[in-house]
């Protein structure tokens, strides 16, 4: 029996390692990627096809008017918005027709309704606006997003190439005074990227992040358009990984969006990250499982209980804490940009914490929340509880 202690001492102690060398390999990712940045000739000037910028919008924030005004302003020759809502009663045409009257100079169109292709009703909003759409290029972006001047040259240059059949760009955190609200901006900012650079580091980028991407209507064709996937829940998962099976390259953009995070509940919290926890574990279920190996709070945690020495345990404490705040800080600061967590950066291990128990929760059934409708989702694809 103590033979039998002592070898499961040992493997936990080991297995503790596995994070903290997860963690040092994500910053030699950001430092990687940084680095491709900064050797990036600067966009041909020559290729600014006209381009359609798709918003499917539902209901408004705290910042939904300058989030929509920041497409009015692009430094771009010839471009057009398009915006939909699901039905005449959403507060966000108010914003949209406010929008209309300040900026006469765009081309802004608003469209009510969709054909119903599946549950996700963003995609089916996606399916109309594409075929509304006026021009080759589309730019598809949410309605928690905010951009830059250069937003769409920038994002549109890697179009230039027709391999590249999509670009999707990393997005930092503009968030309320709320402490979940911060919290939600840290952790994606500093853990969910991490595992987007090591991705793109190791097999290349196989997906699109929702809040922002760059295609052409050839390439959508090409993927059967967005009526296939307008059940899944994924979408922006759907889109990428789809491009990809076309033989399509995915890029991952230097140019970073800004997305919202309002106040939130604990209970809106919860239900927030574990529809997102449980949208990741049903769309890549063996690499999520795999996270269990890049959880670094609780294996240090019982590496130190089981530790036959303190300087042991103390070793895996610093080394936790060292790395943990370095890849905090190299990927969401220095990479994504976002100045929550350059405020917050004491809230990654907390994070840490709250996330291995939503990881764990993520198991227990195929059932998520999405716009006070609960959903159970099978193959990715998403059915109403109830009607």
């Amino acid at each position: 029996m103590i033979h039998l202690h002592h070898g499961w001492v040992v493997a936990v102690l080991v297995v503790a390692i596995f994070p903290l060398i997860y963690y040092l390999l994500a910053i030699f990712a950001a430092l990687a990627f940084s680095r491709r940045v900064k050797a990036q000739a600067p966009p041909a000037p020559t290729f600014e096809p006209p381009a359609s910028i798709l918003k499917p919008v539902h209901g408004v924030d705290f910042a939904s008017y300058e989030n929509y005004a920041s497409f009015c302003t692009q430094d771009y020759p010839e471009y057009e918005i398009l915006f939909a809502v699901n039905n005449e009663s959403d507060p966000a045409i108010a914003v949209v027709r406010q929008l209309i009257a300040d900026y006469p100079q765009r081309r802004i169109s608003l469209l009510v309704g969709a054909e119903y292709f599946g549950a996700n009703k963003k995609v089916n909003s996606l399916a109309r606006l594409t075929r509304e759409a006026g021009h080759e290029v589309l730019a598809l972006s949410d309605g928690d997003v905010r951009v830059g001047p250069k937003y769409l040259r920038n994002v549109v240059a890697p179009l230039r190439d027709e391999n590249v059949g999509a670009v999707t760009s990393f997005y930092r955190g503009i968030a309320q005074n709320n402490f979940y609200a911060e919290l939600e901006a840290v952790g994606a900012s500093s853990d969910f990227f991490a595992g987007v650079l090591m991705a793109a580091w190791t097999e290349g980028v196989k997906f699109t992040l929702g809040a922002s991407v760059a295609t052409t209507k050839t390439w959508m064709q090409k993927i059967g358009g967005f009526e296939p996937i307008a059940a899944f829940l994924a979408d922006d998962y759907e889109i990428g990984r789809r491009i990809a099976q076309a033989h399509g390259r995915v890029v991952l953009s230097h140019e970073t969006v800004a997305t919202m995070y309002p106040a939130q509940s604990v209970r809106s919290f919860w239900q927030h990250q574990l529809r997102w926890a449980r949208t990741v574990r049903l769309c890549r279920p063996a690499s999520y499982a795999a996270l269990l190996f890049a959880q670094g709070l609780p294996w240090v945690i019982a590496a130190a209980v089981l530790a036959p020495a303190h300087w042991i345990a103390a070793s895996y404490i610093l080394t936790y804490f060292v790395l943990r705040l370095a890849m905090a800080w190299l990927v969401g600061v220095s990479v994504v940009g976002d100045g929550v967590v350059r405020r917050r950066l004491w809230l990654a291990p907390l994070w840490d914490a709250i996330h291995f128990v939503v990881w764990a929760a993520s198991f227990a059934s195929n059932h998520v929340v999405w716009g006070n409708v609960e959903y159970v989702i099978d193959r990715g694809r998403m059915k109403s509880v109830a009607p």
